[in-house]
């Protein structure tokens, strides 16, 4: 039992690695067979991953079809994009002036890259550089509950974003500016000016859907 548990636990890692990183895009229909083959294992242990992945709300599994690679509701976009507006505003609103302007100049190189890897369609470089890009403002605050729950979102970003891959490849150079004035309010020690920049950044890669911060 424990080497199936550990298969399955491989498989378990491969498959929802594939779905993160857009391999396996939302809509995508799974099989059983075909995962087994490309795994080298036998379908018992890709039976299993398939059921904890769809505990974590990554796929819905239909028997005799398949498991199909779960979408976010709009419901869950709006949700996700509301929770990290209130994460990522309260953790520049807790920093000093001291350590705005410190993060300011740590994420000034990175946006030139994280262009580069739009333009170079490199979604995974892009999403990497852009969560932990987002992730810093949280953690900026200094409170490590808030940046644990931040933390937590991760996966439901990596879906988002890998869904939305057409998209950003194409609004390159939108979504550069965008971050490009997250940065200059930091710098500008204007924590309020980077809430509402922050919100029309999410607005626009999230949709309409945001509460109060």
């Amino acid at each position: 039992m424990p080497a199936v548990d550990s298969a399955a636990e491989r498989a378990r890692s491969a498959i929802r690695a594939s779905i993160l990183d857009g391999t396996h895009r939302p809509g995508t229909m799974l099989s059983e067979n075909e995962l087994a083959a490309e795994l080298s294992m036998s379908r018992t242990p890709v039976r299993a991953a398939l059921t904890r992945l769809q505990d974590e709300g990554l796929i819905a599994i239909y028997p005799k079809r398949g498991a199909l690679v779960r979408s976010l509701s709009d419901r869950e976009i709006a949700d996700l994009a509301d929770a990290r507006l209130v994460l990522e505003s309260a953790g520049v609103q807790r920093a000093s002036t001291a350590a705005r302007r410190a993060l300011a100049d740590r994420l000034e190189p990175g946006l030139v890259e994280q262009r580069a890897a739009l333009i170079a369609r490199d979604l995974d470089g892009f999403v990497t550089s852009t969560i932990a890009f987002h992730r810093s403002f949280v953690e900026a605050g200094g409170n490590l509950a808030l940046t644990e729950i931040g933390d937590r979102l991760t996966d439901r970003q990596r879906l988002l974003l890998s869904a939305q891959r057409d998209s950003l490849f194409e609004r390159a150079d939108q979504i550069f500016d965008e971050h490009r004035a997250l940065v200059e309010r930091l710098r500008a020690d204007d924590p309020d000016g980077f809430a509402e920049a922050l919100r029309g950044h999410l607005l626009d890669m999230h949709g309409p859907e945001l509460g109060p911060i």
